[in-house]
């Protein structure tokens, strides 16, 4: 399990910073929704990527709604250890 998420958050970070760079050339971007979606699973590399890369951190709609993706993590994090 631990090398799936190791592998997981290495990508969600790369998607991260791929994204930067695309909307750093102002081509083709990856949707909010994308983003959110895969930093449900992979959320330790999409943070690393918000704060590493500078993406996303200073629009306060997508802060929100990670926000709230970080608490669904939590929540199924919890459920999953007490299981």
């Amino acid at each position: 399990m631990i090398p799936f998420l190791l592998i997981v958050n290495l990508i969600v970070f790369c998607v991260f910073g791929f994204d930067k760079w695309q909307a750093k050339k102002q081509q083709w971007r990856i949707s909010e929704n994308t983003l959110l979606g895969i930093s449900l699973i992979g959320i330790v590399g999409a943070a690393s990527g918000m704060i590493i890369f500078n993406h996303k951190v200073s629009k306060k709609s997508f802060l929100v709604k990670f926000f709230i993706v970080v608490l669904i993590d939590l929540v199924l994090f919890y459920r999953f250890i007490r299981h």
